[in-house]
Parts: C-alpha cells; sequence; structure tokens
C-alpha cells in the first residue's frame, strides 16, 4: 500500500509540473506495438500492460482515452513496412487533439532516429506530452528534450546490438552446418546434424520426384505425372507450433521446391538470398535480392550430409531447367518443348551475330515457320537472317533419320524397358501408400478398441475416425488393383509392334502419329544447336549441325525464295495474258493457259478469277469485245465464208489461208481481205459448187457439176 501510495503521489507531482488544463482539454493516446506476430501471439503479458496504461492516463487527469493497437506484429526498424498506427498517432497531433502519447516504452514509439525526430517535432510544434511507465516528459522543455533524444538514441543503438549480436550468432551457427529453420520433407534431426528420414516411403516418394524428372525433363509433366496417377508426396505442416508430416497431393510449387533444393544433393546453404536496403520514393525498403547460386551463397558446405543425388546430377537438373526456359527470357536458350510447328525452334544461332533465331508462323492455317534473328533491329538496324524453315527442316530430318535409323531396334526396346518400369514406379508408390494407411487404420482401431463403449463421447469420435482411416485404405487398395489391371506388362504382340516401329524408323516419324512435341524431344537429345548463315550470292544456307557427343556436320540446302519471289506468275504466262487480253475475255484467256498446263505461282490452275488478278496487276484493260472487221476468229470467219471450220482448218493447215494464232490452243486470227483473196475465195466457190474441197485449184475430169 505504501509504494502504490508513493507511485500515486509521484503521479500527481508530475501532473501538477507538466501537465495543464489545456493537455487535459485534449485526448490521449495510448500507442501499442509488438515487432512481430509471434510476439503477439506469445507474449501476451506485454499487452496486457501496455493496455493497463489506459488507468496511467485517467490517473493523470484525461477523461478521454483512445487505444491504437495497428501496429501490434509490426516492426520499427529501418526499412519495414509502413506502420499505420503510428502514422494514425501523427495525423491526430497535427490536428491539435492530443494532449500527451503514452507507450510503455519509448522504443515502442520508433526504432529510426528519423521517426523519432519526426514525432518529437511535431509534438513540439503542437505542445504534446510524451510519457511512459514512470515519468512524463515535455518536448517543448530542454531538459525534457535531452533526456528525449538520449533515449531514442538509446532505443536505436540498442536494436542495432541486438540485431548483430543474434546474426552473429546465426551466421557462427550456420558456418558450422548446425542451423536450420525448417526441415526439408525427406530428413530428420539427429542432434546437431540431418539425416534421411528412416521412414521408407518417404525416401522413395522423394527419389521418385527425381527419377520421373530425369524421365520426362520437365517440372510440369512430373507435376502432371503425379496428378493424374494419385500419387501422394510428404510435405512439412506447421500443426501447433510444430512441424509434422503429412501425406497430400503435390501442389504446383512443390515439385520445383524439392528440384531447386541443394539439400537434397547433400550440401548445406545458408544465406542464398541476402536483404538489401533500397530507396523507394524517398522511404527506405528492405528487399531481398535474387536468388544466388549454392556456391554463391554466404555458407555453402559440400557432402554435410547424407544426399538422395550426387551434386553433378543436382547441376545436371538444373541446366535441364534453365534451358526449359520461358517466352519471356529477352534471348531464349534452348526452350523446353512445345506444340509449335517449328521443329528447330530454340537449336538456331546465327553465324553473323550470335543470336538465336526466333521462329515465326505464317500461311492460311498459321502452321508454316520462319525463322528470323533480329541482329540490331531494335537499336536501329536491320535483320540478320529470315527465311522459310521447310528446306532446313526437311535436311535436318533426312540428317538426322540416317544417324539414328541404324539405332532404331535399340531404342525399341529401350522403350519397351521404359514403359516396364514407368508402371513399376507407379505400383511401389501405391503400394507404399497402402502400406502405411493399413497402418493408420490399426493404429486407430487399438484406440477405438481400448476406449469404453459406454463413453459415447470419446467411442464417436473414435469410430468416425477409424472409418474415415479404412475407408482410405479401400480407396487406395482400389487405386492399386486398378493400375495392376491396366498396367499390366506389354504383351509380346505389342513387344514385337514397338520393335517393328524401330526397324522401320524413317516411316514412323512421317507418319501422321507421330507428334511434333516428340520429333523436337528427339533432335533436342541428338543435337545442341545450328549454326546457320546465308549466302546470298549463292542462295543457299550454310549450317553447321552441333551434337551433343561433340561432333560436327556442315550442311548446305538452297534457300527458300521469298514469297513474293517464289510464287510469282512466269513471264510467259504473264506475256500470254498481255496479248490475248486484247481481244479475249478472262474466261477465253484461262481455257488455252489451262490446255498449255500452265499454273500459277502456287501451282494452281489458271481460273477466270486468277487471270484477272495478274491483269490487274499489270496495269491492262478488260477486252471490250469491239468486233474488228479485218480481223476474224473461227466462228467469224466460218459465218463470213458459209463453210465449215474443218475447211478453213484445212486451208490454214496447207498454208493457203494465212491465220495467226498467240500460242498453241488459242483461237485463230483471220483477216477478211485473206477469205476474200485468191485461190482462197476460189476454193470456197467452188467447194460451194461442187460439193468437193480442191486444195490445188485444178478441176476433177468425169466429175459431173453440182451446181448447173
Amino acid at each position: 500500500m505504501f509504494f502504490k501510495h508513493q507511485r500515486k503521489q509521484q503521479m500527481t507531482n508530475q501532473k501538477s509540473n507538466k501537465i495543464s488544463t489545456t493537455h487535459l482539454a485534449r485526448k490521449a493516446i495510448i500507442y501499442l506495438r509488438q515487432s512481430s506476430i509471434s510476439q503477439v501471439r506469445n507474449n501476451v503479458e506485454s499487452q496486457r500492460l501496455q493496455y493497463a496504461l489506459v488507468d496511467r492516463a485517467r490517473l493523470l487527469g484525461f477523461t478521454q482515452v483512445d487505444i491504437i493497437d495497428k501496429d501490434l506484429g509490426a516492426s520499427a526498424a529501418i526499412g519495414s513496412r509502413q506502420r499505420p498506427g503510428f502514422q494514425e498517432l501523427l495525423t491526430h497531433v497535427a490536428v491539435g487533439d492530443v494532449g500527451i502519447i503514452l507507450s510503455r516504452e519509448l522504443s515502442r514509439l520508433s526504432r529510426t532516429d528519423k521517426d523519432w525526430c519526426h514525432l518529437m517535432e511535431i509534438c513540439q510544434l503542437f505542445d504534446t506530452l510524451i510519457g511512459d511507465d514512470d515519468s512524463v516528459y515535455d518536448p517543448g522543455k530542454l531538459d525534457d528534450q535531452l533526456i528525449l533524444g538520449i533515449k531514442g538514441t538509446m532505443s536505436v543503438a540498442e536494436l542495432s546490438v541486438l540485431k548483430m549480436r543474434l546474426q552473429q550468432g546465426k551466421e557462427a551457427k550456420a558456418r558450422r552446418g548446425e542451423l536450420f529453420t525448417t526441415l526439408a520433407p525427406g530428413y530428420v534431426r539427429e542432434g546437431s546434424s540431418i539425416v534421411k528420414d528412416p521412414n521408407r516411403r518417404v525416401q522413395e516418394a522423394i527419389m521418385l520426384v527425381f527419377n520421373q524428372f530425369q524421365k520426362l525433363g520437365s517440372i510440369r509433366q512430373v507435376y502432371n505425372w503425379f496428378i493424374q496417377n494419385k500419387i501422394e508426396l510428404p510435405a512439412n505442416k506447421a500443426m501447433g507450433g510444430k512441424f509434422q508430416l503429412v501425406w497430400k497431393s503435390p501442389a504446383q510449387t512443390f515439385i520445383p521446391s524439392i528440384l531447386h533444393n541443394p539439400v537434397y544433393a547433400g550440401a548445406y546453404v545458408y544465406g542464398r538470398r541476402p536483404m538489401k536496403k533500397v530507396l523507394e520514393q524517398g522511404k527506405i525498403r528492405k528487399s531481398q535480392k535474387a536468388i544466388q547460386a549454392p556456391e554463391e551463397a554466404k555458407v555453402f558446405i559440400k557432402e554435410h550430409h547424407e544426399a538422395y543425388i550426387d551434386w553433378e546430377t543436382y547441376l545436371r537438373y538444373q541446366k535441364m531447367i534453365d534451358d526449359n526456359g520461358t517466352n519471356f527470357q529477352p534471348d531464349p536458350a534452348v526452350l523446353s518443348v512445345r506444340k509449335g510447328h517449328g521443329l528447330l525452334s530454340g537449336l538456331l544461332r546465327c553465324a553473323r551475330c550470335g543470336h538465336k533465331l526466333h521462329v515465326r508462323y505464317w500461311g492460311k492455317q498459321g502452321t508454316t515457320p520462319r525463322y528470323l534473328c533480329h541482329g540490331d533491329y531494335n537499336e536501329g538496324g536491320k535483320y540478320c537472317i529470315g527465311f522459310s524453315g521447310v528446306t532446313a527442316e526437311k535436311r535436318i530430318e533426312a540428317e538426322v533419320l540416317k544417324i539414328i535409323s541404324p539405332k532404331g531396334v535399340t531404342a525399341s526396346l529401350q522403350a519397351i524397358k521404359a514403359v516396364d518400369n514407368c508402371q513399376d514406379d507407379r505400383q511401389q508408390a501405391l503400394e507404399r501408400q497402402l502400406e502405411q494407411t493399413e497402418y493408420e487404420a490399426g493404429r486407430a482401431f487399438s484406440q477405438y478398441d481400448q476406449v469404453d463403449p459406454n463413453n459415447r463421447l470419446v467411442a464417436d469420435t473414435l469410430e468416425q475416425r477409424l472409418n474415415e482411416k479404412l475407408e482410405k485404405v479401400e480407396q487406395v487398395r482400389s487405386e492399386l488393383y486398378a493400375a495392376q489391371m491396366n498396367t499390366s506388362s506389354l504383351s509380346q504382340t505389342k513387344k514385337e509392334s514397338i520393335q517393328e516401329l524401330g526397324r522401320y524408323f524413317s516411316d514412323t516419324w512421317h507418319k501422321p502419329e507421330c507428334s511434333i512435341i516428340l520429333k523436337k524431344k528427339i533432335l533436342r537429345l541428338l543435337i545442341k544447336e545450328i549454326i546457320v548463315d546465308a549466302n546470298d550470292a549463292q542462295q543457299t544456307l550454310n549450317l553447321i549441325v552441333h551434337w551433343q557427343g561433340g561432333s560436327h556436320t556442315a550442311l548446305s540446302v538452297p534457300r527458300p525464295l521469298p514469297a513474293n519471289k517464289a510464287h510469282k506468275t512466269s513471264e510467259k504466262d504473264l506475256e500470254i495474258i498481255e496479248k490475248m487480253a486484247l481481244r479475249y475475255d478472262d474466261t477465253e484467256i484461262a481455257k488455252v493457259l489451262s490446255k498449255l498446263g500452265r499454273k500459277t505461282g502456287k501451282g494452281n490452275r489458271w481460273t477466270k478469277f486468277n487471270v484477272g488478278t495478274a491483269r490487274r496487276k499489270l496495269g491492262i484493260k478488260a477486252s471490250t469485245k469491239i468486233i474488228n472487221d479485218e480481223i476474224l476468229n473461227m466462228v467469224q470467219a466460218k459465218k463470213y465464208c458459209g463453210v465449215s471450220d474443218s475447211t478453213l482448218l484445212k486451208l490454214i493447215e496447207k498454208n493457203i489461208l494465212p491465220a495467226n494464232q498467240i500460242v498453241t490452243f488459242a483461237p485463230f486470227e483471220i483477216k477478211q481481205s485473206d477469205l476474200d483473196s485468191e485461190p482462197v475465195s476460189t476454193i470456197i466457190k467452188r467447194l460451194k459448187k461442187t460439193g468437193k474441197l480442191l486444195l490445188g485449184g485444178s478441176k476433177l475430169t468425169n466429175q459431173k457439176e453440182l451446181f448447173l
């Protein structure tokens, strides 16, 4: 009672000295802060002491007391996120509504010089007091300014010292390879070190991830395989403040977290993502740097513990993942196989500038690949190389088939073995899962069997838990049975079919059933990259194939012409169209061109539409169909002479009647004056009179005249 009375007397004395009626007319603000969520959850007593400052404010004489506790779990150190509670406090002070700010320790208000000085400046300007659990300070008085300045400096220095000591301790422990925050699935603690999880199912599940990645070569494909086959993987889940191992279907981020983690290669790594402080919009922010290679981390200890894969395999897997790449890389290397029809996409490199060639798709279906090197086009220059990929792809295909066709039988036998192994992996995983669920069901039954049947509150819960475990057992057992039935070993007939495909690998390659994705995978297994250059003088593409084994092959293929040249109408066809368009319509011209066996630039038959398009490009007007009496065609000449066209053709064949023909199969053009001239007119008259066509001009003996 004595100490309580003494403390109350001290508060009264302070009130009379520094707290005026002007201060009491305003409100008191209680500011609460704890540095982390963990402190909020665990340090409950600290919260109670901070909330108890409400009583202290009322003892000081303030009737209106507000609490700001928005910053519970927010750090006040340099680079921390913005504190909404502290900003609200500054706003209230700047409005002039606050008489005093109370915080259990002044370090709760700020841990940086900038925030502390800002608060002091505003409090001086608006005559606001600052108090803690022991004293009340007036920032407007020199003595209190000195005390507050010292306390603020000590608060900042205290945080720096504590952080430095903690960080030094962590790094010292990390250098010994003993610092672990959370263990990766597949490992457990054993003293100050880690060892493989003794659970065989856990070990086999982790190895299954690496084995599937070795087979499929893509994180996405590995994830799809586990989802499609309903294979569960182990994961560490926080439960009651501790991490426990649970089995569940993998999330999309789980597979890459295993493949990227060097701990599975037996390496201990600490500090791969160091923190840095940056200035953003006038404020200091903390951010993590990009993840570094294990060898560049603060601590890297190779062969630290038992590994699932060796270090060389780990590096090879990282290279495979990097090579898969994304479409957003500025300079894409060998990307993962996609569904585009560009067979050589990602393999071609420009011999002139060293950049990778990009693929674009053209044509009516949008599937014709065209490869292009940007060169320095983006910097205002020009493209290096651009060409259609059809010819080059066919040449590379032929070279690949020439090399691997003799190995087709061996490859088919390996395919049979791979199918069997894939089936074994899935069945083994399901068998381990069944074994685990049966153990859990047996354990649940033991718990249920030991409970008093009359204690229904407990018995009902245990019975429900047992039923769930038994249902899980039946579900896994059904999946295992289905897997055994559906994925039985290949029959002898199927094995022989696969071997037959190997013997005739070239035919298999060109079948529609052989997908472009499969072809790309085969090419990337064999070819590292292809250096390409264009010989403009000879119109050829020079290719140098760099095989994965280190060999090189030089090839040369004709360079495909641009579309405006490759599909250009021949000069001879254009000449025919130009000459005939003066007297004949497009339909007649198309008939003549088709009879001559001529084709358009794209290899199609000539039609009225095609002729009209070509004629308009030449700037030739269509025929006006105005009859020129001096020039007659066969129909007009026949009508003019009154004889058949066969008669006229015979006269033309005997070179008696002059006739002009632009090209073979084109209509004959006959001058009217030639029909009226000799000997044509006499032959026609005699024919009409006698009914006989006498091409020689002599009269037959013993022949009666037909016309009298």
